[in-house]
């Protein structure tokens, strides 16, 4: 992506290392948008706050999660840059950890203003964050996706008006 497109509205999904988390909700969230018939009003992309992974895939436990629910997660990993806080408007984190790290890397208030907690828009479920699956079992992968897939649809509702 180079320059900003000022007529669409463009989310980064962020966490730790951009194999978990923030691919996943990148996934459901560009499913949403596609159901809606609006994918083309929406740039969508995840990152995560480590570069250690950069250029992988999404962890293979996250991807056969995602599958048996109808998702494929075909992003591979990169890191937050600072110019992403020019070119999204929505600057969406999985958690507290994430949300620190983004302000440390953002330069002006105008770009800690477009920081997002996740859970914010859970709309069934509550949670004060999304956790980070990948030291966990099967259920940790399922309780992410839950949880991405209602705030993703609230999230939605909120920036779509």
């Amino acid at each position: 992506m180079k320059e900003k497109d000022m007529s669409k509205k463009s989310v980064l999904f962020v966490c730790l290392g951009n194999i978990c988390r923030s691919p996943m909700a990148q996934t459901v969230f560009e499913k949403i948008i596609s159901e809606k018939g609006v994918d083309d009003k929406f740039i969508v992309d995840s990152a995560g706050l480590i570069d250690y992974h950069e250029g992988n895939k999404a962890d293979s436990r996250m991807r056969a999660h995602a599958e048996k629910r109808g998702y494929e997660i075909t992003h591979r990993s990169r890191p937050v840059r600072k110019s992403d806080f020019d070119k999204f408007d929505y600057i969406v984190a999985m958690d507290n950890q994430n949300i620190r790290g983004l302000n440390s890397i953002a330069t002006t208030d105008e770009h800690r203003d477009k920081i997002l907690r996740m859970t914010d828009y859970l709309q069934k479920q509550q949670a004060d964050y999304v956790p980070d699956p990948y030291y966990g079992g099967p259920e940790g992968f399922e309780l992410v996706i839950d949880l991405l897939e209602d705030a993703c649809e609230g999230l939605f509702k909120e920036i779509n008006k």
